[in-house]
């Protein structure tokens, strides 16, 4: 499957007749090349889109297989062009090499006579409101969790567990990680929900996990490419320590953490796994 990753938003940029411009950014991770086009914003449509798109087709090889978005404004704009170039969309935050050649293009806007001064961050994507997970899905227990690096790499991602996600970039080896560095996780123990649970967590492509402090603290899950729903609330002293292990672990280990979902307590079978990382 050939797969281009697309980025299409307004950029830090205005024309000569003070219209914003927007910028479509393709990345083609197998040849790793990338190619950019300005759009005033009146112009901003599929049809645009398209035309371009088609263009890039002749320049950078045959049509894609597969057109891969993180941003929600683009995705609304490339799910028309998909239907109508008959090329699947794919909604993901797993997009680093756009990711990177955006960031990579920030220093460049400064140089352009249509910069507008303003600061940019090429990533930022605004969140929605926490949502609460559906109370027929809460586990029967739940918390946090450390396993070394070999152990969760070289032990519990060999298991055969039936639902899970583990990017290749998210293993530890990959991120450099040393064996013994401890990688922080959260533990459910869904009981029968177990498998409804696994089921609804990978139907909203888990991401990341964070905690927030305030009067009632809990676990936000950020999922998809905005989503967020609020897994667990606590107020008990002891977990409100765990919570402060929980984040600075994540700082230990690159953002790299994990999510844990098993039927019960055995300790022998498990029902859902996913890598995350804090930097998505």
């Amino acid at each position: 499957m050939t797969i281009w990753q697309v980025d299409f938003d307004r950029r830090p940029l205005k024309n000569t007749e003070d219209y914003p411009l927007w910028e479509l950014t393709v990345y083609d991770p197998q040849t790793q090349m990338a190619c950019h086009r300005l759009c005033p914003e009146p112009k901003v449509s599929p049809d645009w889109l398209i035309g371009q798109l088609q263009e890039l087709f002749t320049l950078m090889g045959p049509p894609p297989s597969q057109f891969q978005v993180f941003r929600p404004r683009t995705l609304t704009y490339m799910q028309t062009v998909g239907e109508q170039l008959n090329i699947s969309v794919e909604a993901t935050r797993q997009t680093l090499g756009l990711k990177q050649v955006l960031q990579m293009r920030v220093p460049a806007y400064a140089q352009m006579p249509e910069y507008t001064g303003q600061s940019y961050d090429p990533l930022a994507i605004e969140p929605l409101p926490p949502q609460p997970m559906p109370e027929e899905l809460w586990g029967e227990q739940w918390q946090f969790v450390t396993l070394a690096a070999s152990e969760l790499e070289s032990v519990l991602l060999q298991r055969p567990i039936p639902v899970q996600s583990l990017p290749p970039q998210l293993l530890p080896s990959q991120l450099g990680l040393g064996p013994g560095t401890n990688i922080p996780g959260v533990l459910i123990n869904g009981g029968r929900r177990a498998m409804q649970l696994a089921q609804w967590l990978q139907q909203r492509q888990p991401a990341a996990m964070q905690t927030l402090r305030a009067e009632l603290s809990g676990l936000i899950l950020s999922a998809g490419l905005n989503e967020r729903y609020v897994l667990v609330t606590y107020g008990d002293p002891d977990i409100v320590s765990a919570a402060q292990g929980f984040e600075q672990g994540k700082q230990a280990s690159q953002g790299l953490h994990f999510l844990l979902v098993q039927p019960d307590d055995s300790g022998v079978t498990y029902t859902g796994l996913w890598l995350l990382s804090a930097l998505e």
